[in-house]
């Protein structure tokens, strides 16, 4: 236990620690920097394996955070890092599914592919990343994250472009595999790393605006396979440009993310030096600290005890399988409807337009109001629900042309669960070794769904693809259910530790969380 003076207890009302699945409106703490030395960084040997602990124990030595002081680093962080995430993600999105567009434009012909060939090599991409997420996860602990997400994303780039030179079918599935193993850096990397970032209550709205990416990059996707297909007779293959573009790009990305993409708010250049304990200690009133260096193996087993780490990896089969269709037969599904290849991809932007949008609702409603979390994963669910029964049951015929456009519109509100689901991790599990267990669960749960989602995509049910219809609907079906479960266990588990322990202290919860506690161990978690 530290020597330095505690935080001045505030007295709180018990029900902003009992929320349940949200962040407390916590309150703000002042820091008088008056005769304060802060040292440029806080060397890893003060603090052991729990990242940023020194740099919270200083700030507890400094008093309050004001709320001015409050405001400039979460405004300094979200100018800064929230643009490198979004780009990152929509960039990690873009790759994945380029398949989809080059199917567009020809790629399947010229790689001779036939039958179900196509659905395998967008289905194997997700066994590369079943297979290596679970590495990249803990090298983001172990080693500097900026920089492991500036290596994935490099040789991601290379491997894009590397798709240029495929010859033939078995070139695509090698391909389309190392894509996948790294690819599998970004999406859980970046749900873990802003949880470092943001405090409880501030995660969902900064986790929707990235995730929006999924949005972003299908309406760059569709935009750019618009203006390919009005360009002039060109040398180069329509489908080939679609990789030099992405992978270029991409390749770029890395060197930036190497070099600029801190690791923590303890060590951010760009965070003043005197601010970089309030930036910890912000982050540590979630009471689930930040990250450890060294992997706790008695804390990954108990995410497999876990019962928030199943219901949230079922739900996330659920939600994957219907993912898997989206993200490599939208173009198709939407051409299958009698549009052409250009008004089809501008079709599909419209519906990328809804995704954006509704996270972007979702992700406020969640910030401003308490234990709304489920509640906005639940409503996107049963949109998803209904706009795959209209895909499932409506005649395919002319006349509901447009009311099954609109079903599959809606199915873009399933990205609402997906992210909010993902918050559910980096804010309500404590010890960053349970987080990587959980993470790495949800996200085998995720590569498997999508692995079974474009195999339910059966070539000679085109365009209408029946069987593909009636998986989403089960799996959004699915997915609903289990969120269901989840909201009633939190719930009653945190009436239970109140009954038990009495109401709780965040600045107890906090300590607690900064020296790696799991939120089981944490009696003050709520």
């Amino acid at each position: 236990m530290s020597t330095l003076p505690t935080l001045e207890r505030q007295v709180t009302d018990s029900s902003e620690w009992t929320s349940d699945m949200d962040a407390e409106k916590g309150a703000v703490k002042h820091i008088d920097h008056a005769n304060v030395n802060v040292p440029d960084a806080i060397a890893e040997e003060d603090e052991g394996p729990n990242v940023g602990l020194a740099a919270y124990e200083q700030s507890k030595a400094m008093g309050e955070v004001t709320p001015e002081q409050n405001k400039r680093i979460r405004v300094r962080i979200d100018l800064l890092l929230l643009p490198l995430f979004l780009i990152t993600q929509t960039l990690q999105y873009l790759d994945k599914t380029a398949l989809n567009y080059a199917k567009v434009f020809g790629m399947e012909k010229a790689m001779g592919m036939h039958g179900n060939q196509y659905s395998l090599g967008a289905a194997i991409f997700y066994i590369g990343y079943m297979v290596a997420q679970p590495g990249w996860q803990y090298a983001l602990g172990r080693l500097h994250a900026g920089k492991v997400l500036g290596v994935s994303a490099f040789i991601w780039g290379l491997t894009v472009l590397v798709m240029v030179w495929s010859k033939n079918f078995t070139h695509v599935m090698v391909t389309r595999f190392f894509l996948g193993v790294f690819e599998a850096a970004v999406t859980p990397g970046l749900s873990l790393m802003t949880g470092w970032w943001y405090k409880r209550d501030e995660i969902p709205l900064r986790q929707t605006i990235w995730y929006s990416a999924v949005g972003w990059g299908g309406m760059i996707g569709s935009l750019m396979a618009a203006g390919i297909s009005k360009m002039d007779d060109h040398p180069t293959p329509r489908w080939k440009l679609i990789f030099y573009i992405l992978g270029s790009v991409t390749m770029a990305l890395g060197i930036c993310l190497y070099f600029f993409l801190a690791d923590g708010p303890s060590t951010a250049k760009w965070i003043k030096k005197e601010d970089r304990p309030a930036a910890v200690n912000r982050v540590a009133q979630s009471g689930v600290g930040l990250k450890t260096t060294n992997f706790n193996w008695t804390h990954g087993f108990q995410a497999l005890k876990d019962p928030k780490t199943w219901f949230l990896s079922l739900a996330m089969f659920g939600s994957s399988v219907p993912n898997g269709v989206l993200t490599n037969f939208s173009g198709t599904i939407i051409k299958g409807l009698g549009y052409s290849t250009f008004n089809a991809a501008l079709l599909d932007c419209a519906g990328r337009s809804l995704q954006v949008i509704s996270l972007l609702i979702a992700g406020l409603v969640a910030t401003r109001w308490a234990n709304t979390r489920l509640l906005m994963m639940t409503v996107g669910n049963l949109i998803c629900v209904m706009g795959t029964a209209m895909m499932s049951f409506l005649p395919f015929t002319k006349h509901y042309t447009w009311a099954r456009l609109i079903g599959f519109w809606l199915v873009n509100t399933q990205s609402i669960g997906f992210t909010i689901g993902l918050v559910m991790v980096s804010s309500n599990i404590g010890s960053y070794s349970k987080r990587v267990v959980a993470s790495s669960c949800i996200f085998i749960a995720y590569c498997v769904g999508n692995i079974v989602g474009p195999l339910t995509a059966l070539e000679h049910e085109a365009p209408r693809y029946q069987t593909a219809a009636y998986s989403m609907m089960a799996g959004y079906i699915l997915k609903t259910i289990c969120h269901g479960l989840l909201w009633v266990y939190m719930w009653r588990d945190n009436k239970s530790r109140d009954k038990k322990y009495g109401p709780a202290d965040p600045v107890t919860a906090a300590d607690n969380g900064m020296k790696g506690m799991t939120e089981t161990e944490n009696i003050h978690f709520r």
